[in-house]
């Protein structure tokens, strides 16, 4: 049983403000320290769970959060950029995949909640529906096969991954108040809860069969909250403007459709001016 930790921080134990998930920061340094707990609480609950390989994906910011010599020594890190696959890249290789410490997205409420963009990026959806980061690892996941058992973050995150992955189990170790605030679970109460649910999402893991990719049509539509954005990304080959501040564009397939969408965040990235947005 090989399973795949997506590890991000604004959903992680005591995370609740922006400097709390920004590399080089008093706040980043501490908080990756609880980052690395939970990720540490779920390793131990996945291979009491009968997990025979854990390899946990550092998958936030510059993807250099966990620390490494604190990390339960039966699982491998991930860690560092440009991965193919991104937040998912060792999905291809696993049985079942973690979403730890993952968050709501752009527009919706939630602590921290975005999507890729801190700023600029304010609605996105696939195939009409509302959607975030999870719902679009989630669709990765199931083009390989493999299903998403288990989601950490506050209790909003839990309750939204019931639409893209209803079959997982779920880990609020926070109660959102505001997008800057949560009532939050000691890291000893976030961690039992962690490690309780890690193992049992073992039992729940179905038989892996080998099955046809997941495929397309994949309609993705992204809105930003300036005219400029939309018009710089819309220069992508295959990206249309469809309104003063939207794109979208059609996928085959779900790597297809989130390498498409890293491309486009990295160029509004990019478009944005540092006292004009």
């Amino acid at each position: 049983m090989r399973v795949m930790i997506s590890a991000d921080m604004e959903g992680a134990t005591g995370v609740t403000w922006p400097e709390d998930v920004e590399p080089g920061t008093p706040a980043w340094d501490r908080m990756r320290r609880l980052m690395t707990g939970d990720v540490n609480a779920c390793v131990e609950g996945l291979f009491a769970g009968g997990a025979t390989h854990v390899l946990v994906n550092d998958a936030h910011y510059t993807q250099r959060n966990l620390l490494v010599e604190d990390l339960d020594e039966r699982a491998v890190l991930l860690t560092g950029r440009h991965k193919p696959l991104g937040m998912m890249h060792g999905v291809q290789d696993a049985d079942a995949a973690v979403f730890l410490g993952y968050h709501t997205g752009a527009g919706r409420r939630g602590v921290l909640a975005h999507t890729y963009l801190g700023v600029g990026l304010t609605g996105f959806r696939i195939n009409g529906e509302d959607a975030d980061e999870g719902r679009m690892n989630s669709l990765l996941a199931a083009e390989y096969g493999v299903p998403v058992v288990l989601v950490t973050g506050d209790d909003l995150t839990c309750a939204a991954a019931g639409k893209w992955a209803p079959g997982a189990l779920t880990a609020a170790v926070k109660e959102c108040v505001s997008r800057y605030a949560s009532v939050c679970l000691p890291p000893a109460r976030s961690g039992a809860l962690i490690r309780r649910q890690s193992e049992l999402s073992l039992q729940r893991v179905p038989v892996r069969k080998s099955t046809e990719p997941a495929m397309g049509p994949l309609l993705f539509e992204v809105d930003f909250h300036a005219t400029h954005l939309a018009e710089a990304v819309a220069a992508v080959p295959g990206v249309e403007q469809t309104g003063p501040c939207s794109i979208a564009y059609t996928a085959v397939t779900a790597t297809e459709a989130a390498r498409t969408f890293k491309v486009c965040t990295t160029v509004a990235g990019a478009a944005a001016e540092d006292h004009f947005a």
